[in-house]
């Protein structure tokens, strides 16, 4: 009997182990795929005249497009560096999502394409994954008998 119980304890540990595996990876991709798209377009943003023609025919200052290079940058990095508080953290969420949602208004008040948004409502839901699961993992940690902090994986 008591073989018994160890064995479904030890099930149970590995279940719950290969799950906050799933988690982690499903948090590193999404969060990874953001991170990315931010900084290449923090990037663009700062090195491509396209991107300065753009913001010219959204009818946007300059200085805005300098301003989004570096929130971009910082937003990446916060979410990408561990040992970053998780509320820096959804400062970053909440300003990729904030960013997506004002980017499609600029584009649709420009009189661009509607299917311009889809791209932007796509990595919409990839960064609500992200979000949610970089909540998953610190309410896990925080069970786990650890004081709450950054997903370190």
């Amino acid at each position: 009997m008591l073989s018994r119980k160890r064995a479904d304890v030890g099930a149970h540990f590995f279940k719950e182990m290969m799950a906050m595996k799933k988690d982690r990876y499903i948090y590193w991709a999404t969060t990874g795929l953001i991170a990315a798209l931010m900084l290449w377009s923090s990037y663009n943003f700062a090195f491509n005249e396209e991107q300065r023609d753009a913001f010219r025919h959204l009818g946007l200052p300059d200085w805005f497009r300098v301003e989004l290079t570096v929130a971009k940058g910082l937003g990446a990095l916060a979410l990408l560096i561990p040992v970053v508080p998780s509320k820096v953290k959804d400062f970053a969420y909440f300003g990729f999502g904030l960013t997506f949602v004002s980017a499609d208004i600029a584009h649709l008040s420009s009189g661009d394409s509607r299917w311009l948004i889809l791209p932007h409502w796509t990595f919409f839901g990839i960064l609500v994954v992200s979000y949610l699961y970089h909540h998953k993992l610190e309410r896990t940690r925080a069970g786990g008998g650890a004081a709450p902090r950054s997903v370190l994986g």
